[in-house]
């Protein structure tokens, strides 16, 4: 059942596979993702719930209007990568929503 066609839409153009977020807050789950838990968006269903697999290794569906969320601009995602992973960026490769690109 698609609940809004437009919305859905919107959602998927706003939110492609692979942008950053970062959870602010969720509070209507028993088991919430903790606040500042940074995610990857996996993909946006028909009842316009962002798939989301988090760092911490957790996935779960964020709800829009219901869990309070923002998108991590790209240049604060490459940021975290080098944190999390520094030996591969001073290697020169990235991997950034699970696909290996050259550092230019």
């Amino acid at each position: 059942m698609i609940y809004n066609e437009k919305k859905v839409e919107m959602l998927r153009q706003r939110y492609p596979e692979g942008t950053r977020i970062c959870l602010d807050s969720m509070d209507n789950d028993p088991r919430p993702i903790p606040p500042g838990t940074k995610g990857i968006v996996q993909f946006v269903d028909d009842a316009v719930t962002l798939h989301c697999k988090f760092d911490n290794g957790r996935t779960l569906g964020v709800i829009p209007d219901v869990d309070k969320f923002h998108k991590i601009a790209q240049e604060q995602a490459l940021n975290d990568t080098q944190r999390q992973n520094p030996q591969a960026y001073a290697c020169g490769v990235l991997e950034i929503a699970g696909i290996y690109k050259r550092a230019v």
